[in-house]
């Protein structure tokens, strides 16, 4: 039997998205196909192990499906792929879908339910409008089945080349989805090269928590796992738009990652990762690409009215996140940074947050809370990326390394990474030695090669506590790193000698013109 591959998979789900392309959006549509390739790859997995239980018990049906109840997951006979694709034809088979999630959500509500209670599957609807009115929904929901349904997306492990190939579907799909998605990409997920340098930048011990406080679909912190190097480690998130909270959940279970620990809500206002009432979780890594700049965060004007008496005041937060200070309502990077260093462990604690530029030098609260955060001596690294290397924003990012486990050394790493980068279908990509060269200097710089106060190639430079602290705490790269292109100094006389040089050959070009034009004349 030939094995299915990688290539197979990506090529059959993303054409499965042909039923949708050119009349919904793919930021709607990729809930649909992303759920769907969830539904088969239970449904095939169970088939599988079925098959297995049978030939144990030498057919003893009885006997393989109570075996079957301690699998991973059970699946309901009217959850499973094939009892909807059996019954693709029917007129209500959007709700035959959402009926079939349902139960599959109940039979597995350790598994697929919020601490909450809420069901991974409750923002999405297969009888929604949105698919189109009756006869169109219908035609595109019995066209998903069948490009399902086809054997290239056998999704049976014993089909499969590799364990980690659904996975690695999944990632496909979210990240094509992104590149369509354009603005709304931003939202759910960060591009794998920039998830690949984090990783790298804060690579975990075996035996690590590993936490991403704004997870969206779990790229990044799935990629931190990879990293460790070994299946010692704990992998723990918090997203607050509950769709992408769920495609996160889905992904950590076709990842394997079926101990990971997702949840839903806003991590400023309301974190969920809590050791207690009181005390919040802490991590050996925290790594995170928030939203940039966003307004609302959670800071409450004094002038606003009718407040509930139990909202959010980070002015009182109970978890002291932001003892170094209040960032401003507009702008809540800062919170969010506060919130990742508040979270790990003391003296040992690494994070790794993509920030934007304004993050390095803007002043007022943010620029107190940044020169605390110095003077604390935790900040490690500022590396600057290439602009348009993110979806839905063209503007350049950094990344911030903090560590908690900087004691002696008090020097900072700057890097100016801006340049490095290729020209994509629709943003710039940091290319594998783009990565190598950041993650070299990085390391470096640790190992106290990097001498301070040299620019080393235009591209790093390790600037003292001093030295931050007479440009007033302003992180901005170019103070750092200088990247000055000097002109080549001119040589006049030599100019000038070109310059009479050609005239002569000018005018003896001309006199030769001259000649042949006379002798046809003649």
């Amino acid at each position: 039997m030939t094995k299915i591959t990688q290539k197979d998979i990506n090529d059959a789900v993303w054409k499965a998205c042909d039923t949708f392309r050119g009349s919904i959006d793919p930021s709607i549509y990729k809930d649909y196909v992303l759920t769907m390739l969830f539904i088969k790859y239970l449904s095939d997995v169970h088939d599988d192990k079925f098959e297995t239980y049978l030939e144990k018990y030498n057919g003893d049906q009885d006997r393989a499906k109570r075996a079957m109840q301690h699998e991973r997951f059970i699946v309901p006979d009217q959850s499973h792929f094939k009892y909807l694709f059996d019954h693709r034809n029917e007129v209500n088979i959007g709700e035959l879908i959402d009926v079939a999630l349902e139960d599959l959500e109940e039979a597995n509500r350790s598994k697929l339910y919020s601490e909450d209670g809420a069901g991974i599957f409750q923002n999405i609807n297969f009888n929604s409008s949105v698919l189109g009115d009756t006869k169109d929904k219908n035609t595109r929901l019995k066209n998903l089945l069948l490009d399902f349904n086809k054997d290239s997306l056998n999704l049976r492990p014993s089909h499969l080349e590799g364990n980690d190939i659904i996975g690695g579907a999944y990632m496909f799909l979210i990240e094509n989805f992104a590149s369509d998605a354009g603005k709304k990409a931003g939202e759910f997920f960060t591009p794998k090269e920039v998830s690949t340098l984090i990783a790298k930048l804060t690579k975990s011990a075996p035996g690590s928590r590993i936490c991403d406080p704004t997870c969206g679909s779990a790229s990044l912190l799935i990629k931190a796992g990879e990293e460790v190097g070994s299946d010692n480690f704990s992998l723990y998130g918090q997203e607050a738009n509950g769709s992408t909270w769920a495609l996160a959940v889905m992904n950590m279970f076709l990842h394997g990652f079926d101990n990971a620990t997702i949840r839903w809500g806003d991590t400023i206002r309301n974190p969920k990762l809590k050791e207690s009432d009181a005390a919040l979780m802490k991590f050996d890594t925290v790594v995170a690409n928030p939203p940039f700049s966003l307004d609302k965060w959670g800071k409450v004007d004094d002038k606003e009215e009718n407040k509930a008496a139990d909202s959010f005041d980070p002015e009182t937060d109970k978890y002291h996140r932001f003892w170094r200070g209040v960032p401003p309502k507009s702008k809540g990077d800062w919170a969010f940074i506060s919130h990742m260093i508040e979270t790990t462990y003391e003296g040992k604690g690494k994070v790794g947050v993509v920030v934007p530029h304004g993050v390095l030098f803007r002043g007022s609260s943010e620029g107190k809370i940044r020169q605390k955060t110095i003077e604390e001596n935790i900040l490690e690294a500022v590396i600057g990326l290439p602009s348009n290397l993110f979806f839905g924003t063209s503007i350049p990012a950094a990344i911030l390394i903090f560590n908690k486990g900087k004691v002696a050394n008090t020097n900072v790493l700057f890097i100016d990474a801006s340049k490095k980068f290729e020209s994509a279908k629709n943003q710039n990509k940091l290319r594998e030695s783009d990565i190598n060269e950041i993650v070299t200097t990085y390391r470096k710089f640790n190992e106290g090669k990097l001498k301070d106060g040299v620019v080393e190639d235009k591209f790093s430079y390790v600037a003292t506590f001093e030295e931050i602290q007479g440009n007033e705490f302003n992180l901005n790269i170019p103070r750092y790193v200088d990247t000055f292109e000097e002109e080549e100094e001119v040589d006049i006389k030599a100019v000038q000698v070109e310059i009479n040089k050609l005239e002569n050959e000018l005018k003896d070009v001309q006199s030769e013109i001259e000649k042949y034009l006379t002798q046809l004349t003649n």
